[in-house]
Order: structure tokens, then sequence, then C-alpha cells
């Protein structure tokens, strides 16, 4: 099983960049999946959240200019980041429960399966 996240790099402030994070050996549609943010020093923080049944979920910090989506058939969750500060340079994880969910569970806050991690620079 593995969770693979990319689509980061360098961008400017204000600019846009898609992150993707793509399975092998297990089923994302049958999970709620979760994307983190980590900078030097400090936690990993939940930025967002999307449910196997679609819902989605938002950090404060990220609100109206991160969109997390899933494309089911290529076993894919993405996060558009739109409008980037540089106080989003952060590693960015993806995650998802070992466990299935049910199409009305919520974001869970157990997670058996997380990407590698993909470094965002934003420069000002």
């Amino acid at each position: 099983v593995q969770l693979q996240a990319s689509g980061g790099g360098l961008v400017q402030a204000g600019g846009s960049v898609r992150l993707s994070c793509t399975a092998s050996g297990v089923a994302l549609a049958d999970r709620a999946v979760s994307w983190f943010r980590q900078t030097p020093g400090k936690e990993r923080v939940r930025i967002s959240c999307v449910t196997r049944g679609g819902r989605t979920d938002y950090a404060e910090s990220v609100k109206g200019r991160f969109t997390i989506s899933r494309d089911n058939a290529k076993n894919t969750v993405y996060l558009q980041m739109n409008s980037l500060k540089p106080e989003d340079m952060a590693v960015y994880y993806c995650a998802a429960p070992m466990n299935r969910n049910t199409l009305t569970s919520p974001c869970p806050s157990d997670f058996g399966y997380w990407g590698q991690g993909t470094l965002v620079t934003v420069s000002s």
C-alpha cells in the first residue's frame, strides 16, 4: 500500500499549484482523505479533508483559497491551492485511514496511510 503525494514546487505568492495524492494498493474511494502540512519545528496540521460521501472541510487558514477534490477513477485526491501566501510554504502530506469509511463518516482522526510529503515553496 502506498500513497504518493506530488505536485509541489516553487511558486510565487499569489500563484497556484495543484497537489495530487495517488494511491496504490488501497481504494481512496472507500475512504476520507485528508491533506496536512508541516513547517520546520511545528506540528503537522490538517488543512483539508474530503469524506467518502464527498463532504469537504477546510482549516480557516485556507478556506476560500484551497479546494480538495477526488477522482475515484484515478484513485487520486487533489488539492488545488490558489492565492498562495508565503505562510503556505510547507511540506504537504496526504493521509487516509486504514479502515474503510461509510458514506456518512466524518473526517477521521486516525490515519493508517500517509504519503511521503511534497514541498511547496512560496516566494514573496
